[in-house]
């Protein structure tokens, strides 16, 4: 293999396993490459082009009715961090960031920046009035719940799940049944996969998923992510280099699409 097929990205048509990313990330994290920092800025760019696509952009004045919405579902993990890190972004180019945190706490970093740059707390559970008015009109529902950690056991369980099953109580089987349409409001964002399938083998153990739009995957397309039912939740999926291409070019990918 020659020194440019070593240094491509990932092929969007490959699958890798939980762990085949995660080895993959780790001396790229030893050496204190900012991966976090370019998923989110990433993760951003997507939603914001999503909603300029809608016809909804950040430039409508201060006025919090006239900004776009986005509502951040904040898992304890890497991807809560990496959902917060975009609130922050989408925050500072003049959206409504709204941030529910979904499990035992925030991701530190990502918190700390998405509330500087103007994002707010929504707490279902004390206030669930606003927090499904707020679901109802959003724009743009970033899943940011559950990433490649929860392979193991990838079914939402707990407060995570009945948050979920409110959303989805809230904005109507319909609006479920849109998935992946483009059409739909608000759109859902899934970071890396949506939460609650399996990142190796596409399997969904309980059916209280939001199906996403569009998936920002991380570094290498998650092997979930080709195959059904998994890939039904996905909606278009994009893949962002995070210079994963060296560690994965002798690596064999699990799921291998034909061009």
């Amino acid at each position: 293999m020659d020194a440019d097929a070593r240094s491509a990205a990932p092929s969007p048509r490959d699958g890798y396993t939980a762990e085949q990313v995660r080895a993959a990330e780790r001396p790229l994290l030893e050496a204190g490459e900012p991966l976090m920092r370019r998923a989110a800025e990433a993760l951003a760019d997507e939603v914001s082009g999503l909603l300029g696509a809608n016809g909804i952009t950040s430039d409508r004045g201060t006025d919090a009715a006239a900004r776009p919405l986005v509502l951040v579902l904040a898992g304890s993990g890497d991807n809560g961090g990496d959902a917060l890190f975009a609130g922050a972004h989408l925050a500072a180019r003049g959206a409504d960031v709204r941030i529910a945190a979904i499990g035992s706490r925030l991701h530190d970093g990502g918190a700390e920046a998405a509330h500087a740059a103007g994002a707010r707390d929504l707490d279902p559970d004390t206030d669930p009035v606003t927090f499904s008015e707020v679901v109802a009109a959003a724009d743009v529902l970033i899943d940011g719940i559950l990433g490649i950690g929860a392979a193991a056991s990838p079914a939402l369980r707990g407060r995570a799940r009945e948050v979920v099953a409110r959303v989805r109580a809230t904005l109507g089987t319909g609006w479920v049944a849109r998935a992946g349409r483009g059409t739909r409001h608000p759109l859902v964002v899934a970071v890396d996969l949506p939460s609650g399938i399996s990142p190796d083998d596409g399997r969904v153990p309980d059916p209280t998923v939001l199906p996403a739009d569009v998936t920002v995957t991380m570094g290498a397309v998650k092997a979930g992510l080709l195959l059904d039912p998994a890939a039904a939740l996905a909606g278009r999926v994009v893949l962002v280099d995070l210079g994963l291409g060296p560690a994965l070019a002798e690596v064999t990918p699990v799921v291998r699409r034909r061009p």
